[in-house]
């Protein structure tokens, strides 16, 4: 399974950013190999708007699986959703890795719609 997780930092031991559509970057992990890469989100930090949509399209060019993050929005999640993208929200205080290590767990939920309103801060 392939899975991108919102972060700031740069590593496993990050923690989960809060924001799907704002996130500075996401980390795609390969469970089956535990290989991982950092993908770039940084052109949607300071959109005025669209940030959630471009960065489900972002993320869909990466084939993954699911999504781990805080919060996704109703835009975002109805984009990831019609990709085929699951979306599973946890704790910010958590790390990538205990993130990863909950969903293969089944300790994260599939979320069936957004957690919170658009535009949130």
């Amino acid at each position: 399974m392939k899975i991108a997780i919102t972060t700031a930092g740069t590593n496993l031991e990050s923690k989960v950013d809060s924001r799907f559509g704002r996130a500075p970057q996401f980390l795609i992990y390969h469970t089956e190999t535990g290989v991982f890469y950092m993908k770039e989100n940084s052109q949607n930090l300071n959109a005025a708007q669209g940030a959630g949509i471009q960065s489900a399209i972002h993320i869909k060019e990466e084939m993954v699986d699911c999504v781990i993050t805080g919060n996704c929005g109703p835009k975002a999640y109805a984009t990831l959703d019609a990709a085929g993208i699951k979306v599973y929200t946890c704790i910010a205080d958590a790390s990538v890795s205990e993130a990863i290590e909950m969903l293969k767990q089944g300790q994260l939920t599939k979320s069936e719609e957004a957690n919170v309103e658009g535009h949130w801060a």
